[in-house]
Protein backbone atom coordinates (compact mmCIF):
# COMPACT_ATOMS: atom_id res chain seq x y z
CA UNK A 1 0.00 0.00 0.00
CA UNK A 2 1.08 3.61 -0.28
CA UNK A 3 3.74 4.99 2.03
CA UNK A 4 2.73 7.90 4.26
CA UNK A 5 6.38 8.67 4.99
CA UNK A 6 7.13 11.58 2.65
CA UNK A 7 10.46 11.55 0.86
CA UNK A 8 13.09 14.20 1.59
CA UNK A 9 12.34 15.73 -1.81
CA UNK A 10 8.60 15.93 -1.11
CA UNK A 11 9.19 17.59 2.25
CA UNK A 12 11.56 20.06 0.60
CA UNK A 13 8.90 20.94 -1.97
CA UNK A 14 6.33 21.37 0.81
CA UNK A 15 8.53 23.57 2.99
CA UNK A 16 9.78 25.68 0.08
CA UNK A 17 6.27 26.39 -1.20
CA UNK A 18 5.03 27.04 2.34
CA UNK A 19 7.74 29.65 2.80
CA UNK A 20 6.93 31.21 -0.57
CA UNK A 21 3.25 31.45 0.41
CA UNK A 22 4.07 33.14 3.73
CA UNK A 23 6.56 35.58 2.22
CA UNK A 24 5.16 36.34 -1.25
CA UNK A 25 1.54 35.22 -1.58
CA UNK A 26 -0.31 36.13 1.63
CA UNK A 27 1.00 39.73 1.83
CA UNK A 28 -0.53 40.35 -1.62
CA UNK A 29 -3.74 38.32 -1.45
CA UNK A 30 -4.90 38.70 2.17
CA UNK A 31 -5.77 42.38 2.07
CA UNK A 32 -9.17 43.91 2.70
CA UNK A 33 -9.76 45.01 -0.90
CA UNK A 34 -9.03 41.64 -2.47
CA UNK A 35 -10.96 39.70 0.18
CA UNK A 36 -14.16 41.08 -1.35
CA UNK A 37 -15.46 38.33 -3.65
CA UNK A 38 -16.51 41.02 -6.14
CA UNK A 39 -12.91 42.17 -6.69
CA UNK A 40 -10.71 39.12 -7.20
CA UNK A 41 -8.21 40.26 -9.79
CA UNK A 42 -5.57 37.63 -10.48
CA UNK A 43 -2.17 38.63 -8.99
CA UNK A 44 -0.09 37.79 -12.07
CA UNK A 45 3.14 39.06 -10.47
CA UNK A 46 2.78 36.35 -7.82
CA UNK A 47 1.87 33.73 -10.42
CA UNK A 48 4.98 34.62 -12.43
CA UNK A 49 7.20 34.33 -9.35
CA UNK A 50 5.77 30.89 -8.69
CA UNK A 51 6.42 29.96 -12.33
CA UNK A 52 10.06 30.95 -11.93
CA UNK A 53 10.26 28.43 -9.07
CA UNK A 54 9.18 25.66 -11.47
CA UNK A 55 5.62 25.31 -10.18
CA UNK A 56 4.09 25.92 -13.62
CA UNK A 57 6.02 22.97 -15.07
CA UNK A 58 5.85 20.86 -11.91
CA UNK A 59 4.26 17.76 -13.45
CA UNK A 60 5.98 18.00 -16.84
CA UNK A 61 8.51 15.14 -17.22
CA UNK A 62 12.16 16.08 -16.70
CA UNK A 63 13.13 14.99 -20.23
CA UNK A 64 10.69 17.63 -21.52
CA UNK A 65 12.09 20.40 -19.32
CA UNK A 66 9.85 20.09 -16.27
CA UNK A 67 10.25 18.91 -12.69
CA UNK A 68 8.66 15.49 -13.22
CA UNK A 69 6.72 15.51 -9.96
CA UNK A 70 4.39 12.61 -9.30
CA UNK A 71 0.71 13.03 -8.39
CA UNK A 72 1.26 13.01 -4.64
CA UNK A 73 3.95 15.69 -4.81
CA UNK A 74 1.72 17.79 -7.05
CA UNK A 75 -1.11 17.49 -4.53
CA UNK A 76 1.16 18.54 -1.67
CA UNK A 77 2.28 21.62 -3.62
CA UNK A 78 -1.28 22.49 -4.65
CA UNK A 79 -2.50 22.33 -1.06
CA UNK A 80 0.27 24.66 0.12
CA UNK A 81 -0.43 27.16 -2.67
CA UNK A 82 -4.16 27.14 -1.94
CA UNK A 83 -3.53 27.97 1.71
CA UNK A 84 -2.16 31.27 0.40
CA UNK A 85 -4.61 31.89 -2.46
CA UNK A 86 -6.94 29.64 -4.42
CA UNK A 87 -6.67 31.71 -7.61
CA UNK A 88 -2.88 31.42 -7.75
CA UNK A 89 -3.11 27.71 -6.98
CA UNK A 90 -5.82 27.11 -9.60
CA UNK A 91 -3.90 28.76 -12.44
CA UNK A 92 -0.64 26.95 -11.73
CA UNK A 93 -2.36 23.61 -11.10
CA UNK A 94 -4.31 23.81 -14.36
CA UNK A 95 -1.23 24.59 -16.45
CA UNK A 96 0.94 22.00 -14.67
CA UNK A 97 -1.64 19.23 -15.11
CA UNK A 98 -2.34 20.12 -18.75
CA UNK A 99 1.38 20.31 -19.56
CA UNK A 100 1.80 16.67 -18.66
CA UNK A 101 -1.32 15.60 -20.54
CA UNK A 102 -0.97 17.73 -23.66
CA UNK A 103 2.76 17.47 -24.28
CA UNK A 104 2.59 13.77 -23.47
CA UNK A 105 0.02 13.34 -26.25
CA UNK A 106 1.78 15.51 -28.83
CA UNK A 107 3.79 14.21 -31.74
CA UNK A 108 7.52 14.94 -31.81
CA UNK A 109 6.92 17.62 -34.43
CA UNK A 110 4.25 19.30 -32.29
CA UNK A 111 6.56 19.29 -29.27
CA UNK A 112 9.32 20.88 -31.32
CA UNK A 113 6.95 23.73 -32.19
CA UNK A 114 5.34 24.40 -28.81
CA UNK A 115 7.52 22.99 -26.02
CA UNK A 116 10.51 25.41 -26.14
CA UNK A 117 8.24 28.45 -25.84
CA UNK A 118 6.30 26.85 -23.00
CA UNK A 119 9.40 25.98 -20.98
CA UNK A 120 11.17 29.29 -21.50
CA UNK A 121 8.23 31.69 -21.02
CA UNK A 122 7.10 31.97 -17.38
CA UNK A 123 3.82 33.56 -18.51
CA UNK A 124 2.97 30.76 -20.97
CA UNK A 125 -0.19 29.03 -19.66
CA UNK A 126 -2.38 26.30 -21.10
CA UNK A 127 -6.13 25.75 -21.38
CA UNK A 128 -8.42 22.88 -22.39
CA UNK A 129 -11.76 23.90 -23.97
CA UNK A 130 -14.41 21.18 -23.91
CA UNK A 131 -17.56 22.56 -22.32
CA UNK A 132 -20.31 23.86 -24.60
CA UNK A 133 -22.48 26.88 -23.68
CA UNK A 134 -25.63 25.79 -21.89
CA UNK A 135 -24.17 22.49 -20.74
CA UNK A 136 -25.19 22.66 -17.09
CA UNK A 137 -24.50 18.94 -16.76
CA UNK A 138 -22.32 16.69 -18.88
CA UNK A 139 -23.75 13.53 -17.40
CA UNK A 140 -27.09 14.14 -15.68
CA UNK A 141 -29.36 13.70 -18.70
CA UNK A 142 -26.96 11.12 -20.17
CA UNK A 143 -26.93 8.84 -17.12
CA UNK A 144 -26.60 5.24 -18.33
CA UNK A 145 -26.77 6.36 -21.93
CA UNK A 146 -24.14 6.04 -24.62
CA UNK A 147 -21.27 8.52 -24.25
CA UNK A 148 -21.45 9.12 -28.03
CA UNK A 149 -24.82 10.77 -27.50
CA UNK A 150 -23.31 13.61 -25.49
CA UNK A 151 -23.69 17.06 -26.99
CA UNK A 152 -20.76 18.51 -28.97
CA UNK A 153 -21.78 21.44 -31.14
CA UNK A 154 -18.32 22.79 -32.04
CA UNK A 155 -17.34 21.45 -35.46
CA UNK A 156 -14.10 21.07 -37.40
CA UNK A 157 -14.17 20.57 -41.18
CA UNK A 158 -11.09 19.69 -43.22
CA UNK A 159 -10.21 22.25 -45.89
CA UNK A 160 -7.02 21.30 -47.67
CA UNK A 161 -4.11 21.75 -45.28
CA UNK A 162 -6.29 23.24 -42.52
CA UNK A 163 -9.19 22.47 -40.24
CA UNK A 164 -11.91 25.13 -40.10
CA UNK A 165 -13.42 25.28 -36.61
CA UNK A 166 -16.73 26.90 -35.67
CA UNK A 167 -18.51 26.98 -32.34
CA UNK A 168 -18.19 28.27 -28.80
CA UNK A 169 -16.83 27.09 -25.47
CA UNK A 170 -17.85 28.12 -21.99
CA UNK A 171 -16.18 28.09 -18.56
CA UNK A 172 -12.66 27.44 -19.91
CA UNK A 173 -10.14 27.52 -17.07
CA UNK A 174 -7.08 29.69 -17.80
CA UNK A 175 -8.53 30.87 -21.14
CA UNK A 176 -7.91 34.63 -20.59
CA UNK A 177 -4.21 34.06 -19.88
CA UNK A 178 -3.49 30.94 -21.96
CA UNK A 179 -1.12 31.15 -24.90
CA UNK A 180 -2.04 27.67 -26.17
CA UNK A 181 -5.55 26.23 -26.03
CA UNK A 182 -6.60 22.66 -26.84
CA UNK A 183 -10.11 22.82 -28.31
CA UNK A 184 -12.44 19.85 -28.60
CA UNK A 185 -14.48 19.73 -31.80
CA UNK A 186 -16.55 17.23 -33.76
CA UNK A 187 -15.08 15.89 -37.01
CA UNK A 188 -16.41 13.36 -39.50
CA UNK A 189 -14.42 10.73 -37.58
CA UNK A 190 -15.58 11.72 -34.11
CA UNK A 191 -14.46 14.10 -31.37
CA UNK A 192 -10.93 15.48 -31.71
CA UNK A 193 -8.59 17.95 -30.05
CA UNK A 194 -6.91 20.82 -31.90
CA UNK A 195 -4.00 22.95 -30.67
CA UNK A 196 -4.81 26.63 -31.15
CA UNK A 197 -2.28 29.34 -30.28
CA UNK A 198 -3.86 32.43 -28.74
CA UNK A 199 -3.16 34.48 -31.87
CA UNK A 200 -5.15 32.11 -34.15
CA UNK A 201 -7.35 34.12 -36.53
CA UNK A 202 -11.04 33.56 -35.80
CA UNK A 203 -10.44 32.71 -32.13
CA UNK A 204 -11.86 35.22 -29.64
CA UNK A 205 -11.40 34.89 -25.86
CA UNK A 206 -13.41 36.89 -23.33
CA UNK A 207 -13.52 36.90 -19.54
CA UNK A 208 -16.22 34.75 -18.00
CA UNK A 209 -19.12 37.09 -17.09
CA UNK A 210 -20.32 37.58 -13.53
CA UNK A 211 -21.15 36.07 -11.14
CA UNK A 212 -17.61 34.97 -10.44
CA UNK A 213 -18.22 31.30 -9.75
CA UNK A 214 -14.75 29.89 -10.41
CA UNK A 215 -11.19 29.86 -9.09
CA UNK A 216 -8.26 31.35 -10.95
CA UNK A 217 -8.87 32.62 -14.48
CA UNK A 218 -11.84 31.60 -16.61
CA UNK A 219 -13.22 32.64 -19.96
CA UNK A 220 -15.38 31.97 -23.01
CA UNK A 221 -14.21 31.07 -26.51
CA UNK A 222 -15.84 32.02 -29.78
CA UNK A 223 -14.56 30.24 -32.89
CA UNK A 224 -15.65 31.71 -36.21
CA UNK A 225 -13.91 30.04 -39.15
CA UNK A 226 -10.82 29.59 -36.98
CA UNK A 227 -8.21 27.85 -39.12
CA UNK A 228 -5.91 25.31 -37.54
CA UNK A 229 -3.12 23.76 -39.62
CA UNK A 230 -3.63 20.04 -40.21
CA UNK A 231 -0.53 19.32 -38.10
CA UNK A 232 -2.29 20.92 -35.09
CA UNK A 233 -4.63 17.96 -34.76
CA UNK A 234 -3.73 16.44 -31.40
CA UNK A 235 -5.74 13.27 -31.75
CA UNK A 236 -9.11 11.66 -32.27
CA UNK A 237 -10.98 10.57 -29.17
CA UNK A 238 -11.88 13.72 -27.27
CA UNK A 239 -10.81 14.84 -23.85
CA UNK A 240 -12.96 12.92 -21.38
CA UNK A 241 -11.19 12.64 -18.05
CA UNK A 242 -10.97 9.68 -15.72
CA UNK A 243 -11.80 9.18 -12.08
CA UNK A 244 -8.23 7.90 -11.79
CA UNK A 245 -6.72 11.30 -12.62
CA UNK A 246 -4.65 13.00 -9.94
CA UNK A 247 -6.91 14.69 -7.32
CA UNK A 248 -5.30 18.10 -7.73
CA UNK A 249 -8.46 20.17 -7.33
CA UNK A 250 -9.37 18.19 -4.25
CA UNK A 251 -5.97 19.19 -2.85
CA UNK A 252 -6.77 22.81 -3.70
CA UNK A 253 -10.03 22.46 -1.77
CA UNK A 254 -8.11 21.03 1.19
CA UNK A 255 -5.89 24.11 1.13
CA UNK A 256 -8.98 26.30 1.53
CA UNK A 257 -10.06 24.33 4.58
CA UNK A 258 -6.60 24.45 6.08
CA UNK A 259 -6.38 28.21 5.63
CA UNK A 260 -9.73 28.62 7.41
CA UNK A 261 -8.67 26.29 10.20
CA UNK A 262 -5.32 28.01 10.75
CA UNK A 263 -7.00 31.44 10.88
CA UNK A 264 -9.57 30.18 13.41
CA UNK A 265 -6.97 28.47 15.57
CA UNK A 266 -4.75 31.55 15.66
CA UNK A 267 -7.70 33.76 16.60
CA UNK A 268 -8.92 31.33 19.28
CA UNK A 269 -5.49 31.36 20.89
CA UNK A 270 -5.44 35.18 21.01
CA UNK A 271 -9.04 36.07 21.82
CA UNK A 272 -9.76 36.24 25.56
CA UNK A 273 -13.28 36.01 26.93
CA UNK A 274 -14.44 35.17 30.44
CA UNK A 275 -10.91 35.39 31.73
CA UNK A 276 -9.33 32.82 29.41
CA UNK A 277 -8.54 32.24 25.75
CA UNK A 278 -11.57 31.03 23.83
CA UNK A 279 -9.62 27.99 22.62
CA UNK A 280 -9.97 26.78 26.21
CA UNK A 281 -13.77 27.03 26.04
CA UNK A 282 -15.31 23.65 25.31
CA UNK A 283 -17.57 24.92 22.52
CA UNK A 284 -14.64 26.37 20.56
CA UNK A 285 -12.21 23.59 21.44
CA UNK A 286 -14.51 20.83 20.18
CA UNK A 287 -15.34 22.82 17.03
CA UNK A 288 -11.63 23.18 16.21
CA UNK A 289 -11.13 19.48 16.95
CA UNK A 290 -13.91 18.57 14.50
CA UNK A 291 -12.28 20.73 11.82
CA UNK A 292 -8.88 19.08 12.41
CA UNK A 293 -10.51 15.63 12.11
CA UNK A 294 -12.14 16.54 8.81
CA UNK A 295 -8.90 17.91 7.37
CA UNK A 296 -6.98 14.79 8.31
CA UNK A 297 -9.68 12.52 6.89
CA UNK A 298 -9.75 14.47 3.62
CA UNK A 299 -5.96 14.51 3.28
CA UNK A 300 -5.84 10.73 3.69
CA UNK A 301 -8.45 10.29 0.94
CA UNK A 302 -6.61 12.67 -1.41
CA UNK A 303 -3.22 11.08 -0.85
CA UNK A 304 -4.66 7.62 -1.44
CA UNK A 305 -6.23 8.74 -4.72
CA UNK A 306 -2.97 10.47 -5.73
CA UNK A 307 -0.93 7.36 -5.02
CA UNK A 308 -3.42 5.25 -6.96
CA UNK A 309 -3.21 7.53 -10.01
CA UNK A 310 0.56 6.88 -10.09
CA UNK A 311 0.18 3.11 -9.51
CA UNK A 312 -2.44 1.67 -11.89
CA UNK A 313 -1.06 -1.78 -11.12
CA UNK A 314 -2.79 -1.53 -7.74
CA UNK A 315 -6.11 -1.68 -9.60
CA UNK A 316 -4.94 -4.49 -11.85
CA UNK A 317 -4.05 -6.81 -8.97
CA UNK A 318 -7.09 -5.70 -6.93
CA UNK A 319 -5.06 -4.10 -4.15
CA UNK A 320 -7.48 -1.20 -4.53
CA UNK A 321 -11.22 -1.31 -5.14
CA UNK A 322 -12.16 -0.70 -8.76
CA UNK A 323 -13.64 2.71 -8.02
CA UNK A 324 -12.90 6.18 -9.42
CA UNK A 325 -11.06 7.27 -6.29
CA UNK A 326 -10.52 10.85 -7.42
CA UNK A 327 -14.25 11.23 -8.01
CA UNK A 328 -14.91 9.72 -4.59
CA UNK A 329 -12.41 12.20 -3.13
CA UNK A 330 -14.23 15.06 -4.90
CA UNK A 331 -17.47 14.31 -3.08
CA UNK A 332 -15.86 13.66 0.31
CA UNK A 333 -13.54 16.68 0.14
CA UNK A 334 -15.97 19.32 -1.09
CA UNK A 335 -18.62 18.50 1.50
CA UNK A 336 -16.18 18.13 4.41
CA UNK A 337 -14.26 21.32 3.60
CA UNK A 338 -17.38 23.42 3.19
CA UNK A 339 -18.48 22.32 6.67
CA UNK A 340 -14.99 22.98 8.02
CA UNK A 341 -14.90 26.51 6.59
CA UNK A 342 -18.29 27.35 8.10
CA UNK A 343 -17.25 25.98 11.50
CA UNK A 344 -14.03 27.99 11.36
CA UNK A 345 -16.02 31.16 10.68
CA UNK A 346 -18.19 30.49 13.72
CA UNK A 347 -15.10 30.68 15.92
CA UNK A 348 -14.93 34.40 15.02
CA UNK A 349 -18.51 35.11 16.03
CA UNK A 350 -20.06 38.00 14.08
CA UNK A 351 -16.66 38.94 12.60
CA UNK A 352 -16.65 35.71 10.60
CA UNK A 353 -19.10 37.11 8.04
CA UNK A 354 -17.54 40.55 7.60
CA UNK A 355 -16.47 41.25 4.02
CA UNK A 356 -12.98 42.42 5.00
CA UNK A 357 -12.26 39.22 6.94
CA UNK A 358 -10.69 36.18 5.24
CA UNK A 359 -13.29 33.71 6.55
CA UNK A 360 -16.04 34.91 4.22
CA UNK A 361 -13.60 34.39 1.32
CA UNK A 362 -12.81 30.85 2.46
CA UNK A 363 -16.51 29.99 2.70
CA UNK A 364 -17.11 31.42 -0.77
CA UNK A 365 -14.15 29.46 -2.17
CA UNK A 366 -15.35 26.25 -0.49
CA UNK A 367 -18.84 26.72 -1.93
CA UNK A 368 -17.36 26.98 -5.42
CA UNK A 369 -15.68 23.60 -4.89
CA UNK A 370 -19.08 22.04 -4.20
CA UNK A 371 -20.01 22.87 -7.80
CA UNK A 372 -16.65 22.60 -9.57
CA UNK A 373 -16.91 20.89 -12.94
CA UNK A 374 -20.23 19.09 -13.04
CA UNK A 375 -20.70 19.22 -9.27
CA UNK A 376 -21.29 16.48 -6.76
CA UNK A 377 -24.58 15.34 -8.24
CA UNK A 378 -22.87 14.21 -11.43
CA UNK A 379 -19.89 12.89 -9.46
CA UNK A 380 -22.21 10.53 -7.61
CA UNK A 381 -23.72 9.44 -10.92
CA UNK A 382 -20.25 8.66 -12.26
CA UNK A 383 -19.58 6.49 -9.24
CA UNK A 384 -22.95 4.78 -9.69
CA UNK A 385 -22.14 4.07 -13.35
CA UNK A 386 -18.82 2.57 -12.33
CA UNK A 387 -20.58 0.27 -9.89
CA UNK A 388 -22.71 -0.93 -12.80
CA UNK A 389 -19.71 -1.22 -15.16
CA UNK A 390 -21.22 1.36 -17.51
CA UNK A 391 -19.18 3.32 -20.09
CA UNK A 392 -15.86 2.39 -21.65
CA UNK A 393 -12.30 3.22 -20.65
CA UNK A 394 -10.64 6.65 -20.62
CA UNK A 395 -9.76 8.50 -23.80
CA UNK A 396 -6.34 9.36 -25.18
CA UNK A 397 -6.00 12.39 -22.92
CA UNK A 398 -7.29 10.85 -19.69
CA UNK A 399 -4.65 11.04 -16.99
CA UNK A 400 -2.84 7.84 -16.18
Amino acid sequence: MYNLHLSAEQMEFRDTVRGFVDDEVKPVTLNAQRLDAGDRSLPMAVVNKASQMGLRTLALPEDLGGVGADALTSCIVTEELAVGDTDVAAVLTETSALARRLFGAMTAQQRDRFLPRFVEDDSFHLALACREPGDDSTLGINYHRSATGMRLATTAIRDGGHWVINGAKDCVANAPIAKLIAVEAKTDKGAALFLLPRETAGLTVTEQPEPRWYHGSCGQLTLKDARAPAENLLGIGGAADSGRAAPLYQALNLGIGRAAYEAALEYAQLRVQGGRRIVEHQAIGTKLADIAIRLDMVRSMIWRAAWASDHPEAYADHSLPDLPLTTVAQVVTSEAIYRAAKDAAECFGAMGVMRDMPLQKYIHDARICLHTGDGNADARLRIAEKLANHRGGPSMLAAE
